[in-house]
């Protein structure tokens, strides 16, 4: 039996989303995103651009022998947003079937909100100007729903409704602590890219609000091999801070 984690699958398959994009600053929200940008350069995308938090972007991100490969001040980064020269992970609150995003506020009337968020933020710049993916550490019908209550990120569905905006527009991934997918359908719906381990399509289906595609035999989502675990382990997270954001399911349950 292996003993990878749920949590080290998920490094390793946000680390994914950022292959084959070259030399692009690398954006990762949250801590197993930002494990998995780090993963992504020490092994198959030396090319990313990597921030300390500031303005200096790093060649190594483990800070041991690193030096700075590029200097962005905040008022450049901006342009490099709009040439589409970043991939963001973000979070949601809410997603819906096409990948419209909420992180704004929850509940139908958006002057009396029953949850006031942290507002729209970057989310429509981020979602029109260059590559967006998205990672859920709790997947559930919650998060994934028909329609989100505010439009925060843009989703396919509505970049194609104001026409030239659509060239720009791409969503890759969402990766969540179940399953990976993506919007590899002629409409652009979303689909069950892969299943992590341990996780079967049903539990997929029962935590999302809308109607997958792709729920006929998925992959599963693969393991990080040797060297990944290493890293990740030993290097990257050796304080298993991981586990916290996305815990080991229990005895039986995968």
């Amino acid at each position: 039996m292996s003993d990878v984690t749920r949590a080290e699958v998920c490094v390793a398959a946000c680390a994914e989303a950022w292959r084959g994009d070259g030399e692009v600053i690398a954006s990762p929200m949250g801590l197993v995103p930002a494990l998995g940008a780090r993963l992504a350069k020490l092994t198959f995308a030396p090319g990313l651009l990597l921030s300390d938090g500031d303005a200096n972007y790093l060649t190594d991100p483990t800070g041991a022998d690193s030096h700075v490969e590029a200097y962005i001040p905040y008022r450049q980064l901006f342009d490099l947003v709009w040439h589409g020269a970043r991939h963001v992970i973000m979070g949601a609150s809410q997603l819906d079937k096409f990948g419209n995003q909420n992180i704004s506020a929850i509940g139908a009337d958006f002057a009396r909100p029953k949850a006031q968020l942290i507002g729209v933020r970057g989310a429509p710049g981020n979602t029109i100007n260059h590559p967006t993916s998205y990672w859920i550490a709790n997947h559930s019908p919650k998060v994934f729903v028909e329609r989100v209550d505010v439009v925060s990120g843009v989703g396919f569905d509505r970049a194609s409704a104001v026409g030239g905006a659509a060239r720009f527009h791409g969503l890759r991934r969402v990766v969540t602590n179940l399953a990976v997918f993506d919007f590899a359908t002629p409409d652009h719906r979303m689909r069950i890219r892969s299943i992590h381990p341990g996780v079967t399509v049903d539990e997929v289906v029962a935590a999302t609000g809308f109607v997958l595609a792709g729920t006929d035999n998925p992959e599963a989502t693969p393991e990080p091999d040797a060297e990944a675990l290493r890293l990740i382990r030993e290097v990257l997270d050796p304080r298993d801070t991981r586990e916290r954001e996305v815990p080991s399911p229990g005895p039986g349950k995968g």
